[in-house]
């Protein structure tokens, strides 16, 4: 198989670019300018490549209710672009594609689908390297699904976003090519034939509303089951959305047998038919916000528990999730107007203190060599050829040894990192500090947050660069750190090949 050569590659991914004001996450975009102006300078006689894994853009972030800009795409990227915000990243691309060796590859993500069409990637072209021939033949777009694959020196290398093997968050890209088809040949998509992934909806319908209040609910990747607490918590009145959550956690049913699917031996299959797949409120609220909720008053425990028993049941039957329209809507309905006058028995303060102990239960955010359920999932859906893989979507860093021949990282995230600890979320006391910065419900406040003098926001954006050294090839994930304009990337894990 002849694929791209090169002498070094540095990848990054989640940069998610999008959004205006507090919907701004991307804070450190003077770094990552300088940065790609660093990468620029490497090895100047030899091949370099810049890899952007995905989530580069975020149009989830943009004004709209729309699951995916279509007729608007074009202009909301070229928004994006010129946003003063993002601005200097585009200028230090454009300086990039523009240098003889250095080659740009944008792979997608499930914040940014819109890099899937021709029209948008002409946009970034023009942007980026205007009429100049050879910058544009520098220029790579992997936008359908199929990752993308390189060498380094004798390795092979396979970068992808991530959420394919993601239930929440996978990509439809047989509908992708669709929209991309239906824009060329200047027709519209008809209402209902873009069918949205639940982590989008979850965005959409529920995520974003609560985000012009507490803009850093962002931060805490919200999608995850347990966390769907954190916006109830937050924000009961959600719970009126009923017609719109069942939907989301009935798409996230599905998404796992797309998942299934997606990742088998033979490609598209049938899953088994008794693989059972259940989601309850359980699941949803997270074990410590479901006793807090269904357990606060030991007069009414026994009712609770029974209510909880049928709402599982209802889930697990898939009458709740499979017929949106079904009269069971009716009954869950009843059961989270109940759940809301539950959450009066506490408050805000201690149901999000509850939801956040969910949300860090188990937490493995800052062990780079945890073996999540994504470097599962890829790793054993990428054949033992390749040596090095290399994934983003999480924003949570990796750096694997899977074999003496293959390794895996995950290149994290370049969007505010929150430092929560259990010692934060112990007790209503220790909490206090932390709920005082979050009701303010500023970006502002949050970025000047310090607890036990260290800062709430970690300083930690990170990368993967992979290069040939004579004989061997060496991957590493570093931190990129930025003094007096001086880009240094530290190395945190390195595995030589």
């Amino acid at each position: 198989m002849m694929l791209p050569e090169f002498d070094e590659i540095h990848v990054v991914s989640d940069l998610h670019m999008g959004g205006e004001g507090s919907f701004q996450i991307l804070r450190e975009t003077e770094r990552l300018a300088a940065f790609i102006s660093w990468v620029k300078e490497q090895r100047p006689s030899e091949r370099v490549a810049l890899i952007l894994n995905g989530d580069i853009i975020d149009t989830l972030a943009e004004k709209g209710e729309d699951y995916i800009a279509i007729d608007t795409a074009e202009k909301i990227v070229t928004r994006i672009m010129e946003d003063p915000s993002f601005s200097s990243v585009w200028a230090a691309l454009s300086d990039f594609v523009k240098t003889d060796g250095r080659f740009l590859v944008i792979t997608l993500g499930n914040h940014d689908l819109e890099l899937s069409y021709p029209v948008v990637q002409r946009i970034i072209t023009q942007r980026l390297a205007g009429n100049h021939l050879e910058s544009c033949a520098r220029i790579e777009f992997s936008t359908m699904g199929a990752g993308y694959s390189c060498m380094v020196g004798n390795s092979r290398v396979f970068c992808t976003h991530g959420n394919e093997v993601d239930s929440w968050n996978y990509t439809r890209y047989e509908d992708l090519a669709k929209v991309a088809r239906r824009l060329n040949v200047d027709r519209n998509l008809k209402s209902g034939e873009w069918e949205p992934n639940a982590g989008t909806m979850m965005v959409k319908d529920v995520m974003n509303d609560v985000k012009r209040k507490y803009p850093w609910i962002d931060l805490l990747k919200p999608e995850k089951n347990a966390a769907v607490g954190v916006l109830l918590a937050l924000d009961p009145g959600q719970v009126k959305k009923i017609g719109r959550l069942l939907p989301i956690i009935g798409e996230k049913v599905e998404g796992n047998k797309e998942v299934d699917q997606r990742l088998s031996a033979e490609g598209y299959s049938v899953p088994p038919a008794d693989k059972h797949i259940t989601s309850s409120v359980y699941d949803l609220l997270g074990e410590n916000l479901t006793q807090a909720v269904f357990h606060s008053d030991k007069n009414t425990a026994y009712s609770d528990d029974a209510l909880l028993l049928e709402v599982e049941n209802e889930f697990e039957t898939g009458s709740a999730v499979t017929d949106h329209h079904d009269e069971t809507l009716g009954v869950m309905s009843d059961t989270f107007d109940r759940l809301k006058a539950l959450f009066s028995k506490l408050s805000k303060g201690e149901l999000l203190r509850r939801s956040l102990q969910d949300w860090l239960k188990d937490d493995q955010t800052f062990t780079v060599d945890n073996q999540d359920e994504t470097y599962k999932e890829i790793v054993s859906s990428v054949g033992i050829g390749v040596n090095f893989i290399v994934t983003g979507h999480t924003h949570l860093e990796r750096a694997i040894e899977v074999d003496k021949n293959r390794f895996y990282f995950n290149c994290g995230t370049w969007i505010r990192l929150l430092r929560l600890t259990n010692e934060m979320l112990k007790s209503e006391a220790s909490f206090k500090p932390v709920l005082e910065v979050f009701e303010k419900g500023t970006m502002e406040a949050i970025d000047k947050a310090t607890f036990d003098k260290k800062p709430f926001v970690i300083d930690q954006n990170s990368a993967v660069c992979i290069g040939k050294h004579g004989n061997h090839v060496i991957g590493q994930l570093v931190h990129v750190e930025y003094t007096g304009n001086t880009v240094t990337p530290r190395v945190i894990q390195q595995f030589q090949r």
